[in-house]
């Protein structure tokens, strides 16, 4: 396969290989916590006083073309030196960028929580969720938690893969610093909903395609074209323009039901219900969830396989 290919094919596989393994070992430092305080510190200083949407959409901006700019004069740099070298540290991005088993560990001590204790369900759940978990029941703890896992394949894993095919480790940096403005500045409430506009949009446009990707992904991993009209009529009532189709897959794998009120910083969201059958949820249908989380995984970096293939054969 041409070097090329290889730098971007050998740095993907690698990078997926160490997530599945380490996840985000709490001993290691992480870009997004970088990311997380940089955003903080716009937020600070700029989203107060007047004409909070036009230096929200700077603040924005100012991170995400930094970020891309940043990545690529780091990658470059580093291939310039030694082209392992340059491979090496893209398969160290890769895997920073990539939340597949902490996201899973996550749902799945959840679940564990949960059965132990309500009060523990809840604690545990407050760790993946923006919404307030004091006052939720059993239930809506579990489907918080299996809510978060559909959305967060989009997004933690299948749409950074998604952008890496793209635009390579750049791209999936800065896909990385747009979904991390969205989840810290991107809500509709008074503190936000101007300084946060412009994040939540671009969030938005980059989770355009990934999600239905991921959505398509989870019904071919089934087995199920049935899922596909499901999909389609729960996808779009979703109050996100995106979180609905893999929230949609799950709900139609499991034949249960998402969606409903919640508190967000104090005021009440009612998000469209995905899905008629309101029945229990267990364990059962959380290691279901994960297999299905898994497959979907597996499917995309077989997906960009095919297509690096493809542009290999493709060319003289």
């Amino acid at each position: 396969m041409d070097i090329y290919l290889l730098t971007l094919w050998i740095p993907l596989i690698a990078g997926f290989l160490l997530d599945r393994l380490l996840g985000d070992p709490a001993f290691l430092p992480h870009p997004v916590i970088g990311f997380g305080k940089l955003i903080a510190f716009f937020e600070r200083q700029w989203n107060r006083g007047k004409h909070r949407k036009v230096k929200g959409t700077v603040a924005a901006c100012l991170l995400i073309t930094g970020t891309f700019a940043v990545s690529t004069l780091l990658l470059y740099l580093c291939f310039t030196w030694n082209r392992w070298m340059g491979t090496a540290v893209s398969a160290i991005g890769v895997f920073y960028c990539l939340a597949g088993k902490t996201l899973v560990d996550e749902v799945r001590m959840v679940f564990f929580a949960a059965d132990r204790s309500l009060e523990e369900g809840r604690r545990q759940v407050s760790r993946i969720v923006g919404r307030d978990t004091k006052a939720l029941t059993d239930q809506e703890v579990r489907t918080a938690a299996l809510e978060t896992l559909a959305e967060n394949l989009s997004d933690g894993v299948i749409a950074p893969l998604f952008w890496y095919l793209l635009l390579g480790l750049p791209g999936m940096m800065t896909y990385k610093m747009i979904n991390t403005l969205d989840s810290m500045i991107g809500y509709k409430n008074r503190r936000y909903k101007d300084f946060g506009c412009f994040a939540a949009c671009t969030d938005d446009a980059a989770n355009y395609l990934p999600a239905r990707l991921t959505a398509l992904l989870m019904a071919i991993v089934t087995g199920r074209r049935s899922l596909l009209p499901f999909i389609k009529k729960y996808g779009r009532q979703h109050a996100s323009p995106n979180s609905g189709f893999p929230e949609a897959a799950l709900a139609g794998i499991l034949n249960c039901r998402f969606g409903g009120p919640h508190d967000y910083f104090g005021e009440t969201v009612y998000k469209p219900y995905i899905g008629t059958n309101e029945r229990p949820l267990n364990s059962n249908d959380m290691r279901q969830a994960i297999a299905v989380n898994r497959r979907s995984e597996t499917a995309m970096l077989l997906l960009m396989t095919s297509v690096y293939l493809l542009i290999y054969l493709s060319c003289p």
